[in-house]
């Protein structure tokens, strides 16, 4: 049973003028999304700008979004880190607090070779009961999950069920499957590439656009599972100049200026990330107005 399927989304972590999270806001976030279609929440990933999360602010957001989402649709923590016993506290905690789900990156900057994977991933799996999804981005970590990784986790750690695909390797994803031969779950981690991993056999996305189309984005997926494909690909392909835009610029950046632009939230960042580029600004405006986008 897949811990969802649909569109979740990654969602933005909301700050104060001061740079605290500002929990209320939060709450609103949640709400709009659940509103607006939404399959999952997945906090604290790296829409969620977790990085810069201290450990008690990490928990807290999860805490707070448990609570707030009170069952409404299913929760997936990102509790990832390169260092495998923070991933392992992390992970307990969330637990503790009522995820349905964990997130987890693979280590980066100290990287880790495939053995190396295999025991993190499997010791931080063995502390927990809570489902897992592998999360494969190595034009961040520097690390890529290798397919047959991938599926020696699924087939031999009982709660690893899925993994968030943002490789942006099709050939690898279809290698990965065909490997797999459904002992693992797929979810696009790459907003333009959320049709050929259906097609694949994917069961959604874990969406940055989401933050901020997130009905169309969750139609993506149902109408393709329906089998009107003819409408979902018509959604994916009027979003494409829209998700080039939210990532013409290292993510979060644009897409907390989308929020900003839609009064969603204040458009705040914590360093290293900074404000967008004038230019850049202007490309997500035109690409939200010529989505048709309000704001």
């Amino acid at each position: 049973m897949a811990i969802f399927t649909g569109a979740g989304v990654a969602l933005v972590t909301p700050f104060k003028d001061n740079l605290e999270v500002d929990y209320d806001q939060l709450r609103k976030l949640i709400d709009y999304q659940i509103e607006n279609g939404t399959d999952c929440i997945i906090i604290c990933g790296t829409t969620g700008e977790a990085s810069t999360l201290t450990h008690e602010e990490h928990l807290e957001c999860i805490r707070v979004c448990c609570e707030h989402v009170a069952g409404r649709v299913p929760v997936v923590a990102g509790t990832g880190s390169n260092c495998t016993e923070t991933a392992v506290y992390l992970s307990k905690e969330a637990e503790k607090y009522g995820a349905d789900g964990l997130l987890l990156v693979t280590p980066y900057y100290n990287k880790a070779t495939q053995n190396g994977l295999i025991r993190h991933f499997t010791t931080i799996a063995e502390a927990v009961k809570l489902p897992i999804i592998l999360y494969n981005v190595p034009g961040r970590t520097g690390t890529n999950i290798q397919p047959e990784t991938a599926v020696y986790l699924a087939k031999n750690v009982p709660n690893i069920v899925g993994i968030k695909e943002a490789s942006g390797n099709i050939s690898q994803v279809a290698k990965l499957m065909s490997l797999a031969d459904g002992c693992i779950d797929l979810y696009s981690g790459n907003d333009d590439q959320i049709i050929p991993l259906l097609s694949l056999g994917g069961k959604g996305v874990i969406s940055v656009t989401s933050n901020i189309i997130p009905r169309d984005t969750h139609n993506v997926v149902a109408k393709y599972m329906e089998g009107d494909t003819e409408e979902a690909l018509r959604l994916q392909l009027k979003a494409i100049d829209l998700c080039a835009a939210l990532f013409c610029e290292v993510n979060p950046i644009p897409v907390k200026k989308a929020t900003e632009l839609m009064g969603l939230t204040n458009g705040k960042l914590r360093m290293p990330l900074t404000e967008m580029e004038p230019q850049n600004v202007a490309r997500l405006e035109k690409a939200m107005k010529d989505y048709g986008i309000e704001f």
